[in-house]
């Protein structure tokens, strides 16, 4: 009476039931679900002939596109193992990974073939369309009823901005839960169009890969989130769903308030990733679209909270309800209440709103571990819960809200100061674009924050005028005691790299 998990069921299902519906569109492509189904049958097929077996690493270098998507399905079908690799990593890095995971086979765009020329791989493949052609569609071997939902379906790479990134290994299991909870929490259907402007590569495109898939709805492939196309598309194939990181939202909302431009119909943003601060809030709601607020990591199939939103909030004045959408809320529904805020000794912290503590996860939509480290597995599961290194507080309704990284926090003369904060702080001027706080060393005080600003175009504002902005509306010992203006370095996966901007402020010449 118990059948395995696996997201594989998703595919078979729509295949079955919308046979002749858009499934995915891809620049000037149409394939119906039939088709996608045909495609991924081939895949696998080909893969087989490559001599690809169970456990066997099958990576894959491309931007959002048909082969993207298709292997997410195609390599577990005969039992491998997908490796996503993030298209903006160099050369070293790349190749890194690949000799980490043994990847067997790899495929890649053409445009992207330079970076990975010496990859220590087998079969790097270049011509995907040409690898489909000569495969047949023949079923997978394997049978579903054999296989184990808690073996490994997927490996994603962290980023790595602190060290070697670790390999993030997810499961049949968990990745059908976790795309259950998208489902759930974001309303798709079968009339949903999805917009990918959230990379596939990051946490297997938060799991909409699946989810998307398991609804019947459309895939629209985009391979850069660039504002205007991204209107466009929105409009143009009706999207319903996007998700992407704050960066990616405040320039869609930017573009759009430019243009005056407002969404013709009911339009989801899922963003994540990195605290969105409240004005990056207010203006996507400019948009009219509705803004979910997420939180989660590449160790927790990306998404696992939610701000859940109660009608009672709608009434609240706007400024309000954006400082209420910008905390990380409560856990998804698959995730149950295996979401804990605890202190040094693992005990719960008091939901009062002010004291911090370490976020700990568990169950359904939690890694099997990283590949091939049991070490760095271990320390991350000390005492049964998955330690994510973000520091929240719980406010009374059981809501959590980051304040920081622990690595991210300022300690000054004794005091914790959240970076986030004062960046939510510093967003809110009218001429910021977006801002980061790192801690900068300080003969008196030990450590001081420092502000790195980039201004909207055709902007102004002078250190002093930002740094009297904060002393406004913050106690004086957590303002910035330096701006310093210019574009903000990013990881590959767009996260701001805070270790560079560190860095920078302990280099000579740069004191506060």
């Amino acid at each position: 009476m118990i059948s395995p998990l696996t997201p594989l069921d998703f595919l078979s299902r729509s295949a079955l039931v919308y046979p002749e519906v858009t499934a995915v569109v891809d620049g000037d492509r149409r394939f119906t679900y039939a088709e996608f189904q045909g495609r991924v049958h081939r895949l696998s097929a080909a893969l087989e002939d490559l001599g690809v077996g169970p456990g066997d690493r099958v990576a894959v270098l491309a931007p959002n596109g048909a082969m993207a998507l298709e292997a997410h399905f195609g390599p577990m079908r005969i039992g491998a193992i997908l490796v996503m690799l993030n298209t903006r990593l160099g050369s070293e890095e790349l190749t890194w990974i690949l000799h980490h995971c043994g990847a067997k086979v790899l495929l890649v765009d053409p445009q992207l073939r330079p970076l990975v020329e010496r990859a220590p791989v087998e079969h790097i493949i270049d011509d995907y369309e040409g690898l489909l052609s000569g495969a047949s569609s023949r079923p997978a071997v394997a049978a579903p009823e054999t296989l184990d939902e808690n073996a490994c379906i997927a490996i994603n790479y962290t980023s790595g901005t602190t060290g070697f990134p670790k390999g993030v290994m997810y499961t049949h299991r968990g990745a059908w839960v976790n795309a259950l909870g998208e489902l759930t929490e974001h309303g798709l259907n079968q009339r949903s169009v999805y917009l990918w402007t959230l990379p596939m590569f990051h946490c297997n495109g938060w799991c909409f890969t699946w989810a998307v898939t398991a609804a019947g709805a459309r895939h629209v492939c985009l391979p850069r989130p660039e504002p205007r196309e991204m209107v466009r598309l929105i409009e143009g194939e009706g999207v319903t769903h996007l998700c992407g990181a704050p960066v990616v939202v405040a320039s869609l909302a930017q573009f759009c308030e430019a243009g005056g431009i407002r969404f013709s119909h009911p339009l989801r943003i899922v963003t994540a990733g990195a605290p969105p601060p409240p004005a990056v809030i207010r203006a996507a709601d400019e948009t009219g679209a509705d803004l979910a607020h997420c939180y989660g990591l590449t160790e927790t199939y990306g998404p696992h909270t939610i701000c859940a939103w109660k009608p009672a909030w709608d009434q609240r004045p706007s400024g309000e309800r954006a400082q209420i959408k910008a905390r990380q809320g409560v856990a998804y529904l698959v995730a149950g209440t295996d979401l804990r805020v605890v202190d040094h000794e693992m005990r719960e912290v008091p939901a009062d709103g002010q004291t911090m503590g370490e976020v700990l996860m568990r169950g359904n939509n939690v890694m099997l571990g990283y590949y091939d480290n049991p070490k760095a597995t271990e320390d991350a599961f000390t005492g049964g819960w998955f330690h994510s290194g973000d520091l929240a507080v719980v406010h009374p309704d059981g809501y959590i809200e980051i304040r920081d990284r622990m690595k991210d926090i300022v300690i000054s003369g004794g005091e914790n100061i959240s970076s986030i904060e004062v960046e939510k702080v510093l967003a809110d001027h009218p001429a910021v674009a977006e801002v980061a706080i790192v801690a900068a060393p300080d003969a008196k005080w030990g450590e001081v924050p420092k502000a790195y600003v980039n201004l909207k175009p055709g902007q102004s504002a002078s250190s002093d005028e930002l740094i009297a902005w904060c002393r406004q509306r913050l106690a004086h010992f957590k303002c910035p005691r330096q701006v310093e203006f210019g574009t903000l370095p990013r990881t590959a996966t767009g996260k701001i790299r805070k270790n560079e901007l560190r860095g920078r402020t302990r280099e000579p010449g740069a004191g506060t």
